[in-house]
């Protein structure tokens, strides 16, 4: 079997057992999702969604945003973990917001990334389900499942998205790419892992 092969007959299961892919991070409009991603670094999804709520009453917006001082954001926010490094982020980029965008959140991944606290994944988990653009956020189960399906070397995350990239077209980007990520909850776990009781890795 080729690779492509592979691809298809993974990209195939993975469609039969997740036909839908709501998005995992509660929230409203882009904002407020930019927000819960980047809450999510180093955190559980749902965690973030016991936590934003708390957050979002308070300022869901970067002009509501920018009135509570760091230290308000940092204890609201602090069960997500890193929370002075987070909290700074988030207030210090809806400044930005405000001062460059109109307090709306860019829908452009160069501008996304300059944001404090803003990485490559984020950024692209944002362009895919805030603005429907077609990307491949890769995450640590991305990461781990494209390795043992043998679709990507490993060797990095950057390099674990471009070989994906390559081997899926594009209009399957967005879907897979929450597929795999529940895949890797459910079946496919770092630790633990029984390749023979894994609908994909026990075949190949």
């Amino acid at each position: 079997m080729t690779k492509r092969e592979r691809a298809k007959k993974i990209r195939v299961i993975l469609e039969d057992l997740y036909p839908e892919t709501p998005v995992p991070l509660d929230h409203k409009d882009s904002f407020t999702l930019l927000i819960a991603v980047l809450l999510s670094a180093q955190c559980t999804d749902v965690r973030v969604n016991q936590i934003t709520p708390k957050l979002f009453a308070k300022a869901d917006t970067p002009h509501k945003m920018i009135k509570l001082r760091y230290k308000q954001i940092e204890n609201i926010i602090r069960p997500c973990g890193l929370a002075p490094r987070k909290a700074k982020a988030i207030r210090d980029l809806s400044q930005i917001l405000i001062d460059k965008y109109d307090a709306q959140v860019p829908p452009d991944i160069d501008a996304l990334e300059e944001l404090p606290g803003v990485g490559h994944k984020t950024a692209s988990v944002v362009m895919s389900q805030a603005f429907n653009v077609p990307a491949f956020p890769v995450d640590t189960h991305i990461h781990r499942c494209a390795e043992r399906w043998k679709l990507s070397s490993g060797k990095s995350v950057v390099q674990t998205e471009r070989d994906l990239k390559k081997i899926y077209a594009k209009k399957y980007w967005q879907k897979l790419h929450l597929q795999i990520i529940f895949f890797g909850r459910e079946y496919c776990k770092a630790r633990g892992h029984e390749a023979e009781k894994c609908p994909i890795c026990s075949w190949i």
